[in-house]
């Protein structure tokens, strides 16, 4: 960054000093900086009301990329040896203690969001380890932090709605802490699996800011919520899904965003199936061709909107729950299940809900681009700092050249790829009978979509029934299963859904 020389107190040195009125002497603490070089660039020489403290700590190593942090598998169910991660080495942070003010330096090999950088992840991540021990850790102390780069902070540690004044390369938070500690006591990456708050408070030894947290947040609102957009298609399966949660015994609402393509008809059941209902503008995918799948899953950022919840959980409306994940709540922003390479599956993610972060994703979806044109690629630029839940979180029902087509028995959610079950017999997964489908063909999972809707009132099931289009592409696709003679032999099932007596 070329030097700057000031000769008046800059506008955010003033900000601080209006805000810490109680403080004759500021103590800062400079990150990635030196003290010549902070006094030349603010233009502070001379200064007797402020003290400056020069923060040291050992460079994350070169030789540690990304996918070392977020790796694309991990042993979760390694119980002996738990998955490690590299070192990001921090400061000795007994060396500065009280500081009310830490101003960094932000590295930057690019500008721009979506920078996968170790060394800037490490620059955040000191930054707000320091604002939690000198203003956090029940001390209640307010406590701020000054950004300076092209870069800026990341958005995935500190909020939006903390920040005081942003000023071309230059940004002035002052963090809720309760907030921050969350992120701190995450893993470093998706290179081990997340825990919940209190169990990584305990193990800190700072399991008193649990109750601190209870304070300030009372009772946490919280919600599953789901969107349905551009069609009718997906109508049963959210219905589906909502009857799964019910099942659980959920405590948490439950919150539907449609868009004006779902009929008056629809929403009286979605309702009935108890989905509370929010109507919304879809919003077009910009790097998704015209007529793609995805052209409008843009319209899931809408759920950022929702800022009456302080949490709320996304699921596809094409899965249904098996066991109740309310725990989940307890977990930050962003927490998801793995995917390919060092990027979450967005089918199901916990996200909180706030204005400023809406508009946002907003103003970068042009910018910013998504490996698949749709959200999950987006998102994934965004939020390149995430938090792995475990894989039974988001069952993928995929299995491969895999001749073991069961779910797995523990699994806590299942993401139906493929044909959906509602679109094929209660008797058997029909992407058996196609060549290309077969991959995400299983018996068992079928089995599991069916046992909910059997559960599910009868005046739901209505809108689950087979159409004569529906079944006439079975038939097509059963004859051909049978031309092929196909081993599995589903084919030669003798067909009793009884939804075919219905049309």
């Amino acid at each position: 960054m070329p030097m700057q020389y000031v000769t008046t107190r800059p506008q955010w040195f003033q900000l601080l000093l209006d805000e810490i009125k109680d403080k004759s002497t500021l103590k800062i603490g400079l990150v990635n900086l030196d003290d010549v070089w902070f006094f030349d660039y603010v233009g502070l020489h001379g200064a007797e009301n402020v003290e400056t403290l020069d923060v040291k700590f050992p460079k994350v190593s070169d030789k540690i990329k990304w996918k070392d942090l977020f790796p694309e598998w991990i042993d979760e169910n390694e119980v002996s040896a738990k998955p490690t991660c590299p070192e990001i080495p921090m400061p000795v942070f007994q060396e500065y203690e009280e500081l009310n003010v830490v101003v960094a330096k932000v590295p930057c090999t690019h500008v721009g969001v979506g920078s996968r950088d170790g060394f800037r992840l490490q620059v955040n991540l000191v930054v707000a380890n320091l604002l939690v021990r000198s203003g956090g850790w029940n001390k209640n102390r307010p406590v701020y932090t000054v950004f300076i780069g092209d870069c800026g902070p990341m958005p995935e540690i500190f909020r939006c709605e903390d920040m005081l004044l942003h000023e071309e390369n230059l940004w002035v938070y002052k963090p809720e802490l309760e907030k921050l500690k969350q992120k701190i006591l995450m893993p470093v990456g998706s290179c081990q699996l997340a825990r919940p708050l209190a169990e990584q408070e305990q193990e800190s030894g700072k399991s008193n800011s649990v109750s601190a947290l209870d304070k300030t947040l009372d009772k946490p609102r919280e919600a599953y919520v789901t969107v349905l957009h551009s069609s009718e298609a997906y109508v049963c399966g959210a219905i589906a899904l909502a009857q799964s949660i019910i099942q659980t015994n959920s405590t948490r609402d439950l919150v539907l965003l449609a868009d004006d393509s779902i009929s008056p008809k629809s929403l009286h059941g979605l309702i009935a199936a108890g989905w509370k209902i929010k109507k919304i503008k879809r919003i077009r995918s910009p790097h998704a061709p015209k007529n793609a799948y995805n052209e409008w899953n843009y319209s899931k950022l809408r759920i950022w909107q929702l800022v009456e919840y302080n949490k709320v959980i996304f699921i596809d409306s094409d899965f249904i729950v098996f066991k109740n994940i309310d725990q989940f709540f307890s977990y930050p922003e962003l927490s998801a299940a793995g995917n390919d390479g060092y990027i979450f599956n967005s089918g199901v993610m916990i996200i909180e809900p706030s204005k400023c972060k809406f508009q946002t994703l907003m103003n970068k979806r042009f910018e910013v681009g998504s490996y698949n044109g749709g959200d999950q690629g987006f998102l994934n630029e965004v939020f390149v700092w995430w938090h792995r839940w475990p894989t039974k979180l988001n069952t993928l029902k995929i299995f491969g050249n895999s001749s073991y087509h069961d779910l797995p028995d523990d699994s806590y959610t299942v993401h139906y790829l493929g044909l959906k079950p509602w679109t094929c017999y209660e008797d058997y997964d029909c992407n058996w009978d196609k060549v290309e489908s077969q991959i995400f063909a299983s018996d068992s999972a079928h089995a599991r979509w069916w046992k909910v809707y059997k559960k599910m009132p009868m005046e739901l099931r209505e809108y689950c029934a087979l159409t004569p289009e529906m079944d006439a592409r079975i038939i097509k696709w059963r004859r051909k299963a049978k031309k092929a003679n196909f081993s599995d032999g589903h084919w030669r099932i003798q067909v009793k859904d009884s939804r075919r007596l219905s049309y």
